[in-house]
């Protein structure tokens, strides 16, 4: 059953009431806090390529707050183990049984701060609790709960010492994106209370975490034309085909791009999603999905390049067909 346009006004009400809490914290960021949020209705997880500083931590401590959630940060270093992610089992004499030890990955919004400077084997330690949102320690499969987003970050200027995403971990992220320094007029406003250390002390919660449930599941009722995931199928096929690429947008990249797209129609109050959405998501739900050619990368092209003439290339469907 498809989303009405009554749900659809809903939604997009809340979701506003949303962006707008966590903007209280998260000053002059207003796109970065929507982009978010649709990952976290979309339940889907984003990464930051970021400098220090730039409030990553705010945003994911505002984000738990808003949804009466609890949030975890975990500092990825080079001699993190993957149990100081996931937790370990163990024996208790009193009992005499053994007891699993929850790590900080079981949270609804878990930072994973500076991922790339763990280990790959430490790395992989998220590749299950990100796509199916359960840990399997021992044999025993525990579930992260719902909803449940890793915010994780890399430094893109110091890369001493750091290990690589590898392309299966990175296309297990829906959004990858960076929140920037605030502007001039945002960053005297944070001045002004530089005495507050941590601005997420105020914040009122909005909704509860099985709000957040519901609305992720209302969201994905949005109507999406067949047209449109034509369009979207021959803007992946594009990419895999680009003489720059040796890997193009992947199958998950492509349903990432569907949940996506109907959680940002459904924050602008449409029942339906527009090929505009898509265009509009595209830069940070693929770009990172792209492996370039090493050849075409030293010649200057890029995955952004390569995207935008994807995009003017593959023409939109026309007409608008609504729920």
């Amino acid at each position: 059953m498809s989303m009405t346009p009554e749900q659809a006004a809903w939604f997009a009400g809340t979701f506003e009431k949303l962006v707008a809490n966590v903007g209280q914290a998260v000053l002059g960021k207003s796109h970065v806090i929507r982009l978010t949020l649709t990952a976290m209705l979309a339940e889907g997880h984003v990464l930051f390529e970021d400098a220090p500083g730039t409030g990553k931590t705010m945003l994911a401590r505002a984000l738990s707050a808003t949804v009466q959630g609890t949030n975890s940060r975990i500092q990825f270093t080079p001699d993190l183990l993957p149990s100081d992610v996931t937790g370990v089992t163990i024996y208790d004499q009193k009992t005499q049984k053994f007891e699993f030890h929850k790590g900080p990955i079981f949270a609804t919004i878990v930072l994973a701060d500076e991922i790339n400077r763990a280990s790959p084997k430490t790395q992989s330690a998220l590749l299950e609790v990100m796509e199916e949102s359960r840990v399997t320690v021992d044999g025993t499969t525990y579930e992260a709960g719902r909803p449940f987003m890793v915010l994780a970050t890399q430094n893109p200027i110091e890369q001493a010492g750091t290990y690589r995403l590898p392309e299966a971990q990175l296309d297990r992220f829906l959004i990858k994106t960076s929140i920037g320094y605030p502007d001039h007029a945002s960053t005297v406003q944070l001045l002004s209370g530089a005495t507050q250390r941590d601005r997420t002390s105020t914040l009122t919660p909005i909704i509860t975490t099985s709000a957040v449930a519901e609305m992720a599941d209302l969201a994905a009722t949005t109507h999406t034309d067949p047209a449109v995931l034509e369009y979207i199928s021959r803007l992946c096929e594009e990419t895999r085909n680009a003489p720059e690429t040796r890997l193009g947008v992947s199958v998950r990249g492509a349903i990432a791009m569907v949940r996506a797209a109907k959680v940002w129609a459904a924050s602008q109050g449409r029942n339906y999603v527009l090929p505009d959405d898509i265009k509009e998501l595209a830069p940070v739900v693929w770009t990172h999905r792209l492996v370039m050619d090493p050849e075409a990368e030293f010649a200057g092209s890029t995955p952004d390049v390569v995207l935008r003439r994807v995009l003017s290339d593959v023409a939109a469907p026309q007409q608008r067909a609504t729920a």
